[in-house]
């Protein structure tokens, strides 16, 4: 195996160790989860802290939830692409919440301020894509109902019990606020 793919091997099966445990994971669990011997570690990273920095920024990356919208039937109801869309896009919030409660806030929000903007537009144009069967009627260009849609579900407290699941979040947005009485 290639380095850069021993690297990114480790890094993806160690993930949930360090949104798990955070820091307090040790090298010895980390390599038990990669199935690799702790020295590899060694050989391919620096040193311990090295590597929860290469799992803090693959968290960060959207590119999973990214690949999930990417892959969601535009022939399905728009409510549904949303819905579905809105789980791809929790999923990777609560990761980064559970990162960030485990200890490693300024470095997250360093590595972070790095990648955000790209990172916001990749998701802002993976939600533009599921308006677009429906352009004709849309009151706001597609990219601007994304960003919309995106600032909505980022906002939303997921341990609130007042605020709004996924249903109820994307039948506001597409159906507004007040019934037609």
């Amino acid at each position: 195996m290639k380095p850069e793919e021993r690297r990114r091997m480790i890094v993806r099966a160690v993930l949930p160790l360090v949104v798990e445990h955070g820091a307090a994971v040790t090298t010895a669990q980390m390599a038990q989860a990669a199935g690799i011997g702790e020295g590899t570690i060694f050989r391919v990273f620096e040193d311990k802290d090295e590597l929860l920095e290469a799992c803090l920024l693959e968290a960060l990356r959207p590119d999973a939830a990214l690949e999930q919208i990417a892959e969601i039937s535009l022939d399905q109801p728009l409510a549904a692409r949303l819905a579905e869309a809105a789980g791809a896009l929790s999923a990777h919030l609560e990761r980064m919440g559970a990162l960030h409660a485990s200890g490693h806030k300024r470095q997250l929000k360093q590595l972070h301020r790095a990648g955000r903007g790209a990172s916001l537009v990749a998701m802002r144009e993976g939600m533009a894509k599921l308006f677009t069967p429906e352009e004709d009627r849309l009151r706001l260009p597609a990219e601007q109902l994304g960003a919309l849609f995106l600032s909505l579900l980022f906002t939303r407290a997921r341990d609130d019990a007042a605020s709004p699941d996924t249903k109820a979040l994307v039948d506001v947005f597409l159906h507004g606020a007040v019934t037609g009485r």
